[in-house]
């Protein structure tokens, strides 16, 4: 088996864990359509998230480096947050609406603008990959790191309440999938820099869970509690990934982050 055919195969491995963390606000939107609310929940996450993916696409794409299982799970990936958003939108108090709508709008004004600007400047496709890549990554690195928020609450609270057991396996496993694409076929920095910090964050998740699973919780006040509906995780980022995804505060995934 050639290279080409396993780097298909993390690929496509990649795109089945990268739907999985996309998939794991559905039962937060159950419970926002049901109760006709978004509550507490924030709808910027699922706006970063959109953004995230956004580029991704466009890094994937022939007029940067033609990646089509890059290209299909963060498509897939908009289709989802732009679900996400419509129901969330649909729910959610008229200011809340209004502010939520205006950030989507300047995020997608600054995407529209910036991937005009690269491919009309810019000809030389390993200059376009270097911009696109460059934005794709730091954002990326940025929906794996906001899961340290919750690792924070988990060690100061002596609870695994807001930090599930299997949204933290399949983070870990998702960077880790996508960390083994971006080495083969020739190294892809963009796609393994945020991927493997995506692994190592996976492996801090799954070590805090196994120390704390069986702890007794540190008895909360009013502060900690209202902290913790903020970060009670439901990631979008899948990060490449991609990204990890984008709610309170976990990564979705970073498709191929």
């Amino acid at each position: 088996m050639g290279h080409v055919d396993f780097k298909v195969i993390l690929g496509v491995l990649g795109n089945i864990t990268a739907i999985c963390l996309f998939a794991s606000p559905i039962p937060t939107f159950i419970n926002i359509v049901k109760k006709k609310s978004v509550g507490d929940y924030s709808g910027i996450p699922y706006v970063c998230t959109l953004l995230n993916c956004l580029l991704w696409v466009v890094y994937g794409l022939p007029v940067v480096e033609y990646q089509v299982l890059v290209v299909t799970i963060n498509a897939a990936g908009c289709i989802i947050e732009l679900i996400y958003l419509a129901l969330y939108l649909k729910n959610a108090h008229k200011s809340i609406r209004m502010k939520v709508m205006k950030v989507l709008l300047a995020v997608l004004i600054l995407f529209t603008l910036v991937t005009v600007i690269v491919l009309e400047l810019i000809h030389d496709k390993k200059k376009r990959k270097l911009v696109i890549g460059t934005l794709c990554a730091v954002f990326a690195v940025g929906m794996y790191v906001s899961p340290l928020t919750v690792m924070r609450m988990v060690i100061r609270t002596r609870s695994v309440e807001y930090m599930p057991f299997l949204l933290s396996l399949f983070n870990f496993i998702n960077g880790l999938v996508w960390f083994g694409y971006a080495f083969i076929g020739g190294l892809d920095i963009f796609i393994a820099i945020p991927n493997g910090l995506g692994a190592l964050s996976g492996v801090a998740q799954l070590s805090l869970y196994a120390f704390y699973r069986n702890a007794t919780p540190v008895v909360r006040d009013r502060d900690d509690v209202e902290k913790a509906k903020h970060m009670k995780p439901n990631t979008d980022s899948v990060y490449v990934q991609m990204g990890q995804n984008g709610h309170p505060p976990q990564s979705e995934a970073n498709g191929a982050h």
